[in-house]
């Protein structure tokens, strides 16, 4: 079992930045691979980044590729999704997911999100 915890999310003016962290508790973290997803309002959740064991690979949205970085600390049980440039369209909550196997076709494992808001 890995519970998730999401911080970092907060009010950003457009071309701004923001960091958000996701901090799992329980053994193996580093055995997981994880990912960050968003939802906005009236709209499904989309995929926004993973990031497999050991950091070995990451993959993007194309909407985020060049401005959003995903990256973890085993050390620490986190990983982080560095935003920069955001756009107002980008208001969302953003959730952190885990998941056991390499590169995840879905996830088994969801926090509990953190609210992203862009203002323009």
């Amino acid at each position: 079992q890995v519970q998730l915890v999401e911080s970092g999310g907060g009010l950003v003016q457009a071309g701004g930045s923001l960091r958000l962290s996701c901090v799992a508790s329980g053994r193996s973290f580093s055995s997981y691979a994880m990912g960050w997803f968003r939802q906005a309002p009236g709209k499904e959740r989309e995929f926004v980044a993973t990031i497999t064991w050991r950091s070995s690979n990451t993959r993007y949205a194309d909407s985020v590729k060049g401005r959003f970085t995903i990256s973890r600390d085993d050390a620490k049980n986190t990983v982080y999704l560095k935003m920069n440039s955001l756009k107002p369209e980008e208001t969302a909550v953003y959730y952190c997911a885990a998941d056991p196997t390499f590169m995840p076709a879905s996830y088994t494992y969801w926090g509990q999100g953190t609210q992203v808001t862009v203002s323009s």
